[in-house]
């Protein structure tokens, strides 16, 4: 880690709330739209919170304070989709992003990664696209790699996803598309201590199963899940000393080459629902359901996006006469956790 890059993950620390008359009205606001889809709210605010870097709850039932973005364009990568505004995350995330890219590149992955989507700026649930992400530990990469000439920020929007399937077949990995260097470049993103878990496609966890001569033990933490034939899905565990952070049980030993795998080249998984099952009326995450932490979360005064920029030196803003901290208001109201349960269609089990 660069010496910028440190100092501004040690100085997120000083930092301010509103003033508490301000937070109670704000607080009361949100409140007051139990009924209103946490999604609707986290999907309007457009800039991080100032504070220092907090994980709130669980990957899919959480939000995040003192998220930091990655800048749009770097040596080794570019974020893509640049208007869902989803290139917020914890700053441990971001980091390991950027050295990602450095490792992808010289890999052979092109000129770097190109970079999904994160978070929202503030976390929380999204209008479309995932269950998770939400605590800003969770990133896509894409199975295509940055090309040598920079994309234009349309190019960024209208660039079709590539899948790494054969759509003529049942799960099966394209062999006109697949290469040892896509092996190689989820394997490395598996290899980081910070990394719980690499979500792929079935067919592509069965691929490097059958083909991956390296390290069989972190085979393991590379988990098939659905869709995920464009892009893979980084995890990481909690960073020391956030207690707020609700970890994900481990994965299992071994190399994940067994009957968990097995199951997903069964009927059972993609079983359509019998004529005679009543349909089920989904339920959406209001803010009530979310860890308390993330009233005070939403409330927090906003960092601007450019001191908010991983990497960017600068010195974050001290707190105002007559304000107080935001770490004392989400810590406090942080022990209230949501359990790690993720609603699923029937049969389709939790991101393992």
């Amino acid at each position: 880690m660069t010496g910028t890059k440190a100092g501004f993950i040690r100085h997120m620390g000083s930092v301010a709330l509103a003033a508490l008359i301000g937070f109670g009205l704000v607080a009361g606001e949100a409140a007051s739209a139990d009924d209103t889809p946490a999604k609707q709210i986290f999907g309007k605010v457009q800039l991080p919170t100032n504070s220092a870097p907090n994980p709130i709850g669980f990957y899919a039932k959480g939000c995040m304070a003192g998220a930091v973005a990655i800048p749009t364009d770097g040596p080794t990568w570019q974020a893509m989709r640049l208007s869902r505004n989803r290139r917020w995350g914890n700053p441990a995330m971001i980091q390991l992003l950027e050295t990602f890219s450095q490792d992808a590149a010289k890999l052979g992955w092109g000129s770097g990664i190109l970079i999904g989507d994160i978070s929202q700026p503030r976390g929380g649930p999204m209008i479309t696209g995932h269950a998770s992400h939400q605590i800003g530990l969770d990133a896509d990469v894409w199975f295509t790699p940055k090309p040598a000439q920079p994309l234009s920020v349309q190019a960024r929007e209208d660039l079709p996803f590539t899948s790494m399937l054969d759509k003529s077949k049942f799960l099966t990995v394209n062999a006109t598309r697949w290469t040892p260097t896509h092996a190689r470049l989820v394997m490395q993103a598996a290899s980081y201590p910070q990394v719980e878990r690499v979500f792929v496609n079935p067919a592509i966890k069965k691929k490097l199963c059958e083909t991956w001569t390296g390290d069989r033990a972190l085979l393991g933490k590379v988990r098939p899940v659905y869709g995920h034939d464009e892009h893979f899905h980084i995890r990481m565990h909690c960073p020391p000393g956030t207690p707020s952070c609700k970890a994900q049980a481990p994965v299992t030993a071994g190399d994940g080459c067994d009957k968990s795998l097995a199951w997903w080249f069964t009927k059972e998984p993609w079983a359509k629902p019998k004529p005679d099952d009543k349909p089920v009326k989904p339920k959406f995450v209001t803010l009530a359901d979310l860890p308390k932490a993330c009233t005070a979360v939403l409330a927090a005064p906003a960092a601007s996006e450019q001191s908010a920029t991983f990497g960017t030196a600068y010195v974050a803003p001290q707190p105002q006469a007559g304000e107080a901290a935001v770490e004392p208001a989400i810590n406090t109201a942080s022990g209230d956790l949501p359990d790690g349960g993720i609603p699923v269609p029937r049969s389709r089990p939790a991101l393992q």
